[in-house]
């Protein structure tokens, strides 16, 4: 049988069904593809579409995303579609989460995207060596520090849970991707004394669902948002300083919000270009944020993993401006030598706000760092 053949007997096979039908013959196909796949061992090889209500959050995931945050990852998905599955389980009758909690929430509770995906959601298996919820634990904190996203206090708990399970501390260490020092001070958060030993445990801790801890959930309420520390990136770095996002002044601003009222995406985008290439006006804004915005320039300049440089700009058109970073297109309507201008008058603001806050110059190099940026996937 030729190719096209086969490709005209799917074609005839899909006819007419409906679309339960045809998402249930799809995934049969995959799977049955995936089972002589050279790349079977690898789960994204076989991406299987279940109904959303069938996938359900796991009850220790120590990563959290900001309301902000939680925007830009719909924006992304509305305009970029689904580039990501969501890593899963399977779970008595349900499909647990193990990394992409926030892109299943975003399917579940977008218009615009369920509307789009009709209720189904992108899900990858682990492999099935990894099916105790030790082994899920751990995978969950592998992809979450991987994009350097998890919050301490949560990843203390985990650690917590860990040791009562009976795991040592050269294991967490290796299959969680720290090491000892990191391991102590998320110990000494708790205060328990006892967690320093690395005596055996009693059996009697070796239980699967510890009842000592709540659940970790996505949600926060309104009180607790002065206790919760939101997480983005370069979270093991002792000189980073965090703020939640109630208090950034770039919030407040405007600096996340989706739009401008009465601007065109062209408007708003020439608006940043004005800003950037009007020296004078652009340094005026460099001093306000420097000066005035002191939790935003805290959390977000002690980050030796992102590009300073461009948030101080984008900072900028939201201080001077009231406009949102989403048109930081702007940047690029300016010529080379606009650019560089632009790039090193911010350079030079960020090492007058390290200076006046007791931190070391940077070079420009490290100010532009981009590859480790944070990742709201």
């Amino acid at each position: 049988m030729t190719t096209q053949e086969i490709k005209d007997s799917i074609t005839r096979l899909l006819f007419g069904k409906d679309l339960p039908e045809q998402v249930d013959l799809i995934n049969e196909l995959r799977e049955h593809i995936h089972e002589y796949s050279p790349f079977k061992n690898e789960p994204v090889d076989f991406v299987k579409w279940v109904k959303s209500d069938m996938v359900v959050a796991n009850d220790y995931n120590p990563n959290k995303v900001a309301p902000p945050e939680m925007e830009l990852l719909e924006i992304s998905i509305v305009n970029d579609g689904y580039t990501q599955p969501i890593v899963t389980y399977p779970n008595n009758d349900r499909i647990e989460v193990v990394d992409g909690f926030h892109r299943n929430r975003v399917g579940k509770e977008s218009k615009l995207v369920n509307q789009r995906i009709r209720g189904f959601l992108p899900t990858v298996a682990i492999r099935k060596e990894q099916s105790s919820k030790n082994d899920r634990i751990a995978s969950t904190i592998r992809h979450n520090r991987a994009r350097g996203k998890h919050q301490v206090n949560a990843m203390s708990e985990i650690v917590i849970d860990l040791k009562n399970r009976n795991w040592k501390n050269e294991r967490i260490a290796k299959e969680l991707g720290m090491d000892n020092d990191e391991i102590l001070r998320l110990m000494q958060i708790t205060g328990l004394e006892s967690l320093f030993k690395d005596d055996d445990f009693s059996k009697s801790w070796m239980i699967e669902d510890s009842e000592l801890f709540e659940p970790l959930t996505d949600e926060i309420d309104p009180q607790e948002k002065d206790q919760e520390g939101w997480r983005t990136v370069n979270t093991s770095d002792e000189d980073r300083v965090f703020h939640t996002y109630d208090k950034w002044e770039c919030f407040k601003s405007g600096f996340y919000n989706t739009t401008k009222d009465g601007y065109t995406q062209f408007q708003g985008e020439r608006e940043y270009y004005l800003l950037l290439s009007d020296e004078a006006a652009f340094r005026n804004a460099l001093e306000g944020v420097t000066n005035e915005w002191k939790h935003s320039c805290e959390h977000y300049l002690t980050n030796k993993a992102m590009n300073r440089i461009a948030w101080l700009g984008q900072a900028s058109l939201s201080y001077a401006k009231k406009i949102p970073a989403v048109y930081r297109g702007g940047f690029n309507l300016l010529n080379e030598e606009q650019k560089e201008a632009a790039n090193r008058l911010a350079f030079e603001y960020l090492n007058k706000w390290l200076v006046a806050n007791g931190r070391e110059e940077v070079s420009y190099e490290d100010a532009l760092l981009i590859d480790k940026q944070a990742e709201i996937y």
